[in-house]
């Protein structure tokens, strides 16, 4: 299949990138091929080299693409106030932000098992800051008697997988809208850490 006319690289490379997600998401990562995501852009797949050296790396690039907008997003939406507002502007930061993108949240959560270690600890660094946004909240909250946390650290793990959990089973079309829902999660996250 010869390279489509009018074909360029500001185009195709963001068609790569869209079409191994959802390949990838659908399918999982071993389960996609470079000739599988190359038919998917209408390029051949040896065109796809253009844009990534290797699969691994297109991987890679997914997953370092959602989370450094991740944690771009999260310091534009400034969380102020005491720790119980930063907490509730934080969940409801993490459920808009992410519920919109289910397959990368997917590519995030469940192919970083098929990172080379080197990608891995790069990915888990930056997962890593995100992370650790949310316990200096529940920390301060700790410090400061607003919060009863056991273990700041094992909260937040807990508390990003149930707000990470809603991409898997929300649905827009569903019975509840996206504010219903997020006032349910705001009351799960607030009850946790109740004192």
């Amino acid at each position: 299949m010869a390279r489509k006319q009018g074909s360029h690289s500001d185009i195709t490379g963001p068609k790569v990138q869209e079409a191994a997600l959802r390949l990838i998401a659908q399918h999982g990562y071993a389960a996609v091929s470079m000739r599988q995501i190359a038919a998917e852009v209408g390029v051949q797949a040896g065109a796809l080299y253009n844009y990534t050296s290797d699969k691994q790396s297109l991987l890679f690039d997914l997953m370092q693409s959602h989370m450094t907008a991740l944690l771009d997003a999260l310091a534009a939406a400034n969380l102020q106030g005491d720790p119980l507002q930063q907490l509730e502007q934080f969940t409801r930061f993490h459920i808009r932000y992410h519920l919109p993108r289910a397959d990368h949240v997917f590519v995030s959560y469940m192919e970083l098992r098929n990172l080379s270690p080197d990608n891995f600890a790069e990915i888990e660094a930056l997962r890593r800051r995100y992370e650790n946004a949310l316990e200096a909240v529940l920390r301060e909250g700790e410090n400061t008697g607003v919060f009863a946390v056991t273990d700041t650290r094992v909260t937040t793990m807990a508390l990003i997988g149930l707000l990470t959990g809603l991409s898997n089973w929300y649905r827009t079309d569903g019975r509840l809208g996206m504010d219903t829902i997020e006032t349910m999660y705001w009351d799960l996250v607030r009850k946790a850490v109740a004192v």
